[in-house]
């Protein structure tokens, strides 16, 4: 495990990992309330935008770290609960 936490749906996960260039890693990121979140990777190169619904279901994003990368992850206006992520490497 690289880094993880938990946090309000509605405060978000923003976060700049220290990920090594050039290495592999993968985002599980699991939602529990209502609602849902949009993930948003920064470089766009490093992943896909998505969507996490707030239903307990896991969603996984590989990650490639050839800059550094921050992830921010922000609930929309009607989801409450917490949400939970975890950086690993491939």
């Amino acid at each position: 495990m690289v880094e993880s936490g938990v946090e309000r749906v509605s405060e978000g996960i923003h976060t700049e990992p220290l990920l090594k260039k050039g290495e592999t890693y993968r985002l599980n990121l699991a939602c529990a309330g209502t609602g849902s979140a949009q993930l948003l990777l920064t470089p766009a190169s490093a992943g896909d935008k998505a969507t996490v619904p707030c239903d307990g279901s896991v969603v996984q994003q590989r990650l490639t770290a050839d800059k550094p990368v921050r992830i921010d992850v922000n609930g929309n206006a009607t989801a409450t609960g917490m949400i939970a992520w975890q950086i690993d490497k491939v």
